[in-house]
């Protein structure tokens, strides 16, 4: 370190009282942190040697003591240096202390760099609030002898004065930290509450969470029987979405038994994680909130940091505020979708309905004229009329219901297959052309031809075809083509 100069320390009461007069009035009014520490400083080096200085503030919690600044040549520093505050013997006994020489052999903290000059001298005073250590000041010189008690009773007010002027800063960085906090929220829940798209709304909870904490990942999680799965990611170290975990694990446990939140310290080491866990984790730390509808776990909400960081109680209450206002839109979505779903799907065969059909082929159409192969098939029950006058309505039920069962198992996951009215359906085969169209209804009538609640009925099944092209370019014209079609083979089984 390179001189500051050499400052004297005013020698009577009277002038030692002015002087800490002068530097409250200074340290009013700052509401910086970083610009406070400086101000600090500069007014401790105005009135005294400081050839070193460093501010730190400790967390009696962990024994962890974090400089916050420290000064070389007249230059301030933001720094996040740590050491073990209970090895500070201010911190340890809450009094200042003045070491004359031999300061590295005293167990106080000296800064700079190698090679520059080591400090011989220093006075240090603890920063206190109601009579609780929650700091140090401390300034250096290259001069053994250099302070005297007058200096350390000075250091001492100055301390007072800029404990009294941090805790004011922390408490108004505070107080608009939670208005911004509320104002985010504000916007995040009204987000929230205006989407009734599961997908969209898990994005969006992931992308508030990612944002409120300041992570480098976040995800919202939805759990699905003994599986985990990522409904959302966000976040240069997030899962990828679809990605799914084994619901075991500590982890699991403390969030489905104890519907508690977790803090994971270090993702590579906990035992909270299971092998396989860790091993598709990104990230080294976390914190884990879940997502409680009434008495069950229906998921979590989680954001991770690529690198090692201490989550406050306040991030976990954050958290857990924002999976709070997300459960409540999760629900509402859940209630649109299950509406939604009801509304287009047929109650005797839950196939898709008529309406649903009709919004299923609009899109096939759209990808249709962009090319793509698309067929239609119209199936018909014959001798259904006959079946439900001689044996009931119940009966006849019976075999929509067994009818529905067959289509359900013959058609692929990318196609639909709907009930079109009465006891006609209709399956929408997307990349097929009428030929493939033509051998997947002849697999669903052999399949009717077995099925146990229909075959004995004498219930068999007619089909037409139709494929999107120069005829058939609208809704209207593939069922008329595919309806045509149909009467053509029920005639032919009538003359043969």
């Amino acid at each position: 370190m390179s001189s500051t100069g050499k400052a004297t320390a005013p020698a009577s009461l009277s002038e030692r009282y002015q002087v800490l007069l002068e530097i409250g009035k200074a340290l009013t009014g700052v509401r910086n942190d970083d610009e406070l520490y400086a101000l600090i400083y500069r007014e401790t080096a105005r009135v005294m040697e400081a050839d070193g200085f460093y501010i730190s503030v400790y967390d009696d919690g962990s024994d962890e003591a974090t400089v916050v600044f420290w000064a070389d040549g007249g230059k301030g520093r933001r720094s996040q240096v740590v050491y073990a505050g209970s090895e500070s013997q201010v911190i340890r006994q809450g009094a200042p202390v003045m070491v004359s020489d031999g300061l590295m052999d005293q167990s106080l903290l000296v800064l700079g760099e190698e090679g520059d000059p080591v400090a011989r001298s220093a006075i240090s005073a603890p920063l206190m609030v109601r009579g609780q250590v929650f700091g140090v000041i401390s300034t250096q010189s290259y001069r053994p002898g250099a302070y005297a008690q007058a200096d350390l009773e000075l250091l001492e007010g100055i301390a007072g004065l800029a404990a009294v002027a941090i805790q004011n800063v922390s408490h108004v960085q505070e107080l608009d930290r939670r208005c911004r906090e509320a104002e985010n929220m504000e916007e995040i829940v009204r987000a929230l509450v205006s989407s009734v798209d599961i997908e969209e709304l898990l994005g969006t909870v992931a992308d508030a969470a990612l944002d409120l904490l300041g992570a480098d990942g976040a995800v919202a999680w939805l759990f699905e029987e003994d599986l985990a799965r990522v409904g959302a990611s966000r976040g240069p170290i997030a899962l990828d979405a679809g990605t799914t975990f084994p619901l075991e694990g500590g982890l699991v446990t403390a969030l489905l038994e104890e519907r508690r939140a977790v803090i994971v310290e270090d993702v590579r080491t906990t035992e909270l994680l299971t092998s396989q866990q860790r091993a598709l984790l990104r990230s080294r730390c976390a914190l884990v909130v879940p997502l409680v509808h009434g008495e069950r776990v229906t998921g979590a909400l989680s954001v991770e940091m690529a690198r090692p960081r201490p989550f406050r109680k306040e991030d976990q209450q954050l958290l857990e505020r924002l999976a709070g206002h997300a459960m409540v839109a999760l629900q509402n979505a859940q209630l649109h979708a299950s509406l939604q779903a009801a509304s287009l799907t047929d109650p005797l065969t839950k196939l898709p309905n008529r309406r649903h059909l009709e919004m299923h082929l609009t899109r096939e159409l759209a990808a249709a004229q962009r090319g793509r192969k698309l067929s239609v098939v119209l199936f018909d029950l014959d001798n259904f009329k006959q079946h439900n006058d001689t044996l009931g309505h119940l009966a006849g039920d019976g075999v929509l219901e067994a009818m529905g069962e067959v289509l359900a198992i013959e058609t692929r996951a990318m196609n639909l297959v709907a009930r079109y009215g009465g006891d006609e359906f209709v399956a929408v085969l997307s990349d097929t052309p009428a030929e493939g169209a033509r051998l997947h209804a002849g697999r669903v009538a052999d399949r009717v031809a077995r099925h146990p609640g229909l075959a004995p009925y004498g219930i068999t099944l007619s089909a037409g075809v139709a494929e999107y092209g120069e005829s058939a370019r609208t809704i209207k014209d593939l069922l008329k083509v595919a309806d045509e079609d149909l009467y053509r083979s029920k005639a032919e089984k009538r003359s043969g």
